[in-house]
């Protein structure tokens, strides 16, 4: 009897669908109680209907009990923050049509309007007393109020010609074009005339947040609540060559301008946070200027005299984030690590690092009087908000906000191989779902994007190796060199490397999977990738042209020379190819798929979005005429209203059923 329903339970199981993907819930946006004693979180629903994620706030407690929803509105609830006391939320809304600041009581009822302001709130933070409002908004930098920026938007609707002109860099940047207007930050007290709110960068050209990705974790209060930190790319700086980001300092007065703290540094600074006495000042650096991903180092200052020593400067790990423990003597931080992205502990008084979560990829993560809380998910689960145990230390769950437990899901397994240069580079296996052992595979070879990434112990929304493993295939993926979480040195060592040390590693991999696993078939091997994998794959194409029954590019480069002058962070290939194409022309050639479009012969799908400013459009159009004019059996699927990625529900159902039917037609 007892085997009977272990055989019904197998069968009633059904494999994991990109529907189930698509209308999965997801959690973020974790903020935990000044006590401890409630997290605050982010769900995230589908709306398949309208066609967009629908979010709401709600409420765990972290000794036990279930999940609660606080908000129910139609509109977007985000951005989680406590009062002081834990009893209330705060948060924004889109409700009523702009995006204001709200309160509510975590025992329920009605959601209070804390602000009426003439624009949206994007982000922000409360004073400790909860009176002063720090937010961020859109403001034409030359306007010293924010009636001013009304009017002149305003007059610009107006406008019946529709030219924009422009004299510098950016004119546009990943998916938007520049209106003129700058991310500034603002200072109001509650209550007061809105009249009364002080731009505190009034007359500076830059972004606080830095754009496109910047939030609310980039500015924070001094301990005397009487000024902000903040983080802005130097404005001396032409934007699309610079990653220095600077810290500054501007009272909240605004009578003084912004004060740059770090003068030396002419690399990334970021991510401000006192310690819990307010006598030291951490953020994260970087050392080598023009370039994104050099290892980020905890970096302590002493407040407010400035002496600084780098914590973490012996780690060979990129920290992610700064939150102290409430006796200030432990920083908690996020960093990826040979495939997986751990929660660490950073003692600040040596520097030595201790993983406290080590399996799986920790999202986010809080802390107050003595309680840790964090988002994790791994390669067959999604994130879900969990707790360190006080007595045993390990990850105890406080939301299932998925009912998976009918859903098959791929086992999977990390595994290395000798790589390029002797190195040990290290990959996963996500087998089939309904995996026989005496059954041999099709696979599906997935390439990460960057090159400065991971494909590692991650569930993904959209690259997700879960959906192949339904479909009938075993997914592999190779952290090739150039990845991040196995050092520094590493990382680094693909600079005008593109087509070379990854290649290889993508080449020895594939022959170790195929030595290693003998469930795989090696004759049925499609590749696929977006972005720096979408280069790749149109390396392959001519490179690698009698190894795939298939391949899928997927916004990615045909032509490094013209591709530099089409994007826009014009630091990325700079740094990657060593100089412009008029001073370096070879590090442009030496490994530019375009030239090797004559050895073309594998059925390939192209995909590219139309607002992708990263990896225009018409890479992807170019990539797809030369299939056609070489005759390679060949489609293109183009999403006019999508960026650098497809994120619209819809979207993603018809890239998954484009790209899994593309996979099954040349393999199956």
């Amino acid at each position: 009897m007892h085997s009977l329903i272990i055989a019904l339970t197998l069968v009633a199981a059904k494999p994991y669908t990109i529907q189930d993907q698509v209308t999965m819930r997801r959690v973020s946006s974790l903020a935990l109680s000044p006590d401890g004693m409630h997290a605050a979180f982010v769900l995230r629903s589908t709306d398949m209907e309208a066609n967009r994620g629908r979010m709401d706030i709600w409420v765990v407690a972290t000794d036990a009990g279930e999940p609660r929803r606080l908000t129910s509105h139609p509109d977007n609830d985000t951005d989680p923050s406590w009062s002081q006391d834990g009893k209330r939320v705060y948060f924004l809304s889109s409700r009523g049509g702009s995006n204001q600041l709200y309160k509510m009581a975590i025992d329920g009822g009605e959601a209070e309007q804390v602000t009426k302001l003439a624009v949206d709130i994007e982000t922000y933070r409360l004073s400790a007393d909860e009176k002063t409002l720090v937010f961020s908004t859109e403001t034409f930098a030359d306007c010293p109020t924010l009636q001013c920026t009304q009017q002149r938007q305003a007059e610009q609707k107006k406008k019946l010609s529709s030219g924009k002109l422009y004299d510098a860099l950016f004119f546009r940047h990943w998916d938007t074009w520049k209106q003129g207007t700058r991310s500034h930050l603002f200072a109001y007290v509650l209550g007061d005339d809105p009249a009364k709110t002080k731009d505190l960068m009034n007359g500076v050209k830059m972004d606080a947040p830095t754009k496109p990705w910047g939030d609310a974790s980039e500015y924070t209060f001094t301990p005397d609540q009487k000024s902000v930190v903040f983080t802005a790319r130097d404005p001396g700086k032409n934007e699309a060559l610079s990653t220095d980001l600077d810290l500054y300092v501007v009272a909240l007065d605004g009578k003084a301008a912004p004060k740059k703290l770090t003068t030396e540094s002419r690399a990334t600074d970021t991510s401000p946070m006192f310690s819990p006495d307010g006598k030291t000042l951490a953020y994260l650096a970087m050392k080598q200027p023009g370039y994104e991903s050099d290892k980020q180092t905890i970096m302590l200052r002493e407040w407010p005299t400035g002496k600084t020593r780098a914590l973490t400067d012996a780690w060979d790990r990129s920290a992610e984030k700064i939150l102290f423990a409430a006796d200030g003597k432990t920083i908690y931080t996020l960093a990826d690590h040979q495939g997986q992205h751990p929660l660490f502990a950073i003692d600040v008084a040596s520097g030595n690092a201790t993983a406290l979560v080590a399996e799986g990829h920790v999202g986010e993560v809080d802390a107050a009087n003595g309680h840790i809380v964090f988002t994790r998910d791994t390669l067959k689960a999604p994130a879900d908000v969990f707790t360190l145990d006080p007595a045993t230390g390990a990850a105890k769950p406080l939301t299932a906000m998925n009912d998976l437990k009918n859903v098959a899901f791929g086992e999977f397994e990390q595994f290395d191989f000798t790589g390029a240069a002797g190195d040990k580079v290290y990959g996963f296996v996500v087998k089939p779902a309904t995996f026989d052992a005496k059954k041999k595979y099709p696979v599906a070879y997935l390439i990460h994007g960057g090159p400065q990434g991971s494909f590692g112990n991650h569930f993904h929304y959209r690259w997700n190796p879960q959906v192949y493993a339904a479909r009938g295939y075993v997914a592999v993926m190779i952290d090739f060199h150039g990845s991040t979480g196995y050092g520094q040195a590493f990382t680094d060592s693909i600079r005008d490397d593109w087509g070379g040390k990854p290649f290889e590693d993508l080449q020895l991999g594939l022959a170790a999977v195929a030595k290693k696993y003998n469930f795989v078939d090696e004759k049925k091997v499609c590749a696929l990738g977006a972005s720096y994998g979408g280069f790749m794959v149109n390396w392959i194409a001519g490179n690698w042209p009698d190894r795939f029954k298939c391949l899928v590019t997927h916004d990615g480069n045909l032509d490094e020379r013209l591709a530099y002058f089409d994007t826009e962070e014009l630091w990325f290939p700079e740094w990657e190819h060593k100089g412009t194409p008029w001073e370096n022309a070879a590090g442009y050639t030496k490994h530019n798929p375009i030239d090797h479009v004559a050895k073309w012969k594998t059925p390939t799908l192209v995909v590219h979005g139309g607002k992708d400013y990263r990896v225009v459009d018409t890479q992807g159009m170019a990539t797809f005429t030369a299939l056609q004019r070489r005759g390679v059996p060949s489609k293109f699927l183009y999403f006019p209203d999508e960026n650098h990625w497809v994120l619209k529900p819809h979207n993603s159902v018809q890239w998954h059923d484009t790209v899994l039917g593309w996979l099954d037609q040349w393999t199956k």
